[in-house]
């Protein structure tokens, strides 16, 4: 820590790092100072001038406080701490000043704009701007552009303050924005007119201060303050991202970021921002039994007592999908085995290590990635995968970080060392001598793909010893959001799905759409969506889909987090740990809980360290043993980004997504 330097800001006195812009030694020490153009996860700018503060003793002129740093300050001529003003006169004249200048081609778009109610340019125009204007010209106007069917820009409404050129380069990887021209001709805009190519976009959404760029699904359809706001946890991949979902009477309208340092800084995927669609369409909403081969309505007394006959005195086996709280699972899991079956959650066929915590998790945290400074990454494509976790490993390599590749070669935004696609490299590598790493701040990365082979406890074990010869962190990157969780329960059968499902006559298939399920078995299926489990299912019991119940979820680095009901399910659909209880009365074995608070307590009395919301357990390493490996290349998990779980299956955004990202894939390239 560098030595604090003593400055005083409106008449208090606050010690701070040198290092320190003018305008977060304010936020330090509680002074508010407007601003458009500086946010602090993006290189600063200092081109909207309306952070102006007076620095005593300086230059007769205001100083934009989020280019100048502490360490510029003159103390005064005794020695005394330099002084900063940010309410004198000279300061409020030039922000109005500012101000005015903004507003003088900015149209009059309030009443028909989607900023309108949480609008940085409304609110600093009504707390520091002049309530008259001197300016009687035409209006300048801009075209607007299409950046794809995600963001729907108003570029009149432009203030020019480059966070969404800054962004989609610095953190999103893509170099498709930037501004042409100058003075009264400069605009923002996105070079030969491409639409912008990141699973990041919608991030400029909310990084924009006006409403240029605002989300098109959700143009026009809902005004902030008409919306209850719910602050929860995103499933649509393992990194438990924080969210506030918005709806609006029983329909969400819309899904936005809250900040966490630990695990999404303040950035979502647009798979999680624009699902919010997938929510409504193709929805279970009353139970179906198939009668004479054909799935008929049904009324849930009779659902739950053929689902409940069916099981009794049969070989069952529970399948619990990627959605999944671990309160339902342990329901299920407590269910199936009290009826003498066995569950398995790792639907994907990976070979994750069951009770060894350090082989399915990892001893990373996500925030590892950040002071790492080599990072190698086997058989994942972080970007399809997870990518937020992705723009984390570019920020490290902007920083200086060396990344790594085994597996595929993909455009992951940054560059990397392709060491090679199969597991000979994999062998080769870990041959070698590692003790020069020793002291280096390293994390390897390990995918799905990478065991879901045969051999992916081999491989599992082969990365597992080399993370310990180079004393480097480990993290497993999951897919799936529910799996940690139902994996720290030990939802698992020994053999993994192939032995779960063989031989059983009857599964009980919770969410798990990705399994194919063969001939003879009698299926149970209970979930949020009419996706591929339920056309093959005998009897179908309509859940809630995760916004739609309160549960916990354990992310890739093992952290628990709580995600809270936003909406209620729609029709006879109930809460998934409320049919199961149900189900177990119905069998004659009913569960020992009529409350999520005492399936809580419950679940909390097997696994101690669920209660510690928020917080990563440290899990104790137990390598495993390398075993032999095959020889063939690592597959990534992930085949389409916008189409992984029944909910984004739903969705006519992700659907449309798709597809052009499929025409871009095949897009012809231009002959050399």
């Amino acid at each position: 820590m560098a030595d604090l330097r003593k400055i005083i800001i409106d008449g208090i006195e606050v010690e701070v790092d040198p290092a320190l812009t003018l305008i977060q030694a304010c936020e330090q020490a509680g002074v508010e100072v407007p601003r458009f153009c500086y946010h602090e996860r993006l290189s600063i700018a200092g081109n909207c001038r309306m952070c102006l503060v007076e620095v005593v003793g300086g230059p007769p002129k205001p100083a934009a406080s989020c280019a100048m740093q502490v360490r510029d300050l003159r103390p005064g001529p005794e020695g005394q701490p330099p002084v900063v003003k940010t309410n004198s006169p000279m300061v409020k004249k030039a922000r109005e000043g500012v101000m005015e200048f903004l507003l003088i081609n900015h149209p009059l778009d309030c009443p028909i704009c989607d900023q309108g109610g949480e609008c940085d340019l409304q609110d600093q125009a009504m707390a520091y701007g002049v309530d008259f204007s001197r300016y009687r010209e035409p209006k300048r106007a801009s075209d607007d552009l299409d950046l794809g069917p995600l963001v729907e820009t108003h570029m009149t409404r432009c203030i020019s303050c480059t966070r969404c050129v800054r962004f989609t380069s610095e953190v999103a990887g893509i170099m498709q924005m930037g501004q042409t021209g100058r003075g009264e001709d400069a605009e923002i805009t996105s070079y030969l007119n491409q639409t912008l190519e990141s699973e990041l976009q919608g991030n400029i959404i909310d990084l924009c201060p006006v409403g240029a760029l605002v989300s098109k699904p959700y143009a026009f359809t809902a005004r902030p303050w008409e919306l209850t706001k719910t602050e929860t946890i995103d499933v649509m991949d393992a990194l438990g991202s924080n969210i506030r979902v918005d709806t609006k009477g029983r329909e969400v309208m819309r899904i936005l970021p809250r900040n966490h340092d630990g695990v999404n800084e303040e950035w979502i995927s647009d798979k999680t921002r624009f699902v919010w669609d997938g929510l409504r369409r193709q929805r279970l909403d009353r139970p179906y039994v198939r009668k004479d081969g054909k799935l008929k309505p049904a009324s849930w007394p009779e659902a739950l007592s053929a689902a409940a006959e069916a099981m009794k005195g049969k070989k069952v086996a529970g399948l619990i999908g990627d959605l999944v709280s671990v309160e339902a699972a342990y329901a299920l899991k407590s269910l199936v085995e009290g009826l003498g079956g066995t569950v398995e959650c790792r639907t994907d066929g990976s070979k994750l290590p069951a009770g060894n915590r350090s082989g399915y998790v990892g001893t990373a945290t996500i925030e590892d990635i950040d002071s790492a400074k080599m990072i190698l990454i086997v058989g994942a494509n972080p970007r399809v995968e997870a990518p937020v976790l992705n723009a984390r490993i570019r920020k490290a390599w902007l920083n200086g970080a060396k990344v790594a590749v085994i597996g595929q070669a993909a455009d992951l935004t940054y560059e990397y060392e392709h060491i090679g696609t199969d597991r000979a490299a994999l062998a080769e590598l870990a041959k070698m001598d590692h003790s020069d790493k020793h002291g280096t701040p390293g994390v390897m990365i390990i995918g799905q793909g990478a065991l879901r082979e045969a051999d992916g406890a081999a491989v599992l074990g082969t990365c597992m010893q080399m993370a310990e010869a180079a004393q480097s962190r480990m993290l497993v990157l999951h897919t799936a959001a529910g799996r940690v969780g139902a994996m720290d329960i030990g939802a698992v059968t020994e053999g993994g799905l192939s032995a779960a499902i063989d031989g059983a006559e009857v599964v009980y298939n919770l969410g798990a759409d990705e399994v194919e399920v063969g001939e003879g078995a009698f299926v149970i299926y209970q979930g949020s969506h009419g996706d591929r489990g339920a056309h093959r299912a005998d009897v179908i019991l309509p859940g809630a889909a995760w916004t739609e119940e309160n549960g916990l979820f354990v992310n890739t680095e093992g952290r628990p987090q709580l995600a809270l009901r936003a909406g209620f399910a729609p029709g006879e659909a109930k809460e998934n740990w409320a049919i199961l209880r149900a189900l177990s009365a119905e069998t004659g074995e009913a569960l020992p809980f009529d409350s999520l608070a005492q399936l809580r307590t419950a679940l909390i009395g097997e696994v101690p360290h669920l209660k510690g919301i928020d917080e990563v357990p440290e899990n104790g390493w137990t390598p495993l043993e390398a075993g032999k490996l095959g020889d063939a290349s690592f597959v990534g998990a992930v085949k389409d980004f916008y189409l992984t779980n029944p909910i984004a299956r739903a969705s006519e955004v992700m659907a449309d997504l798709s597809a052009r990202a499929k025409a871009r894939s095949e897009r012809p390239m231009a002959a050399e």
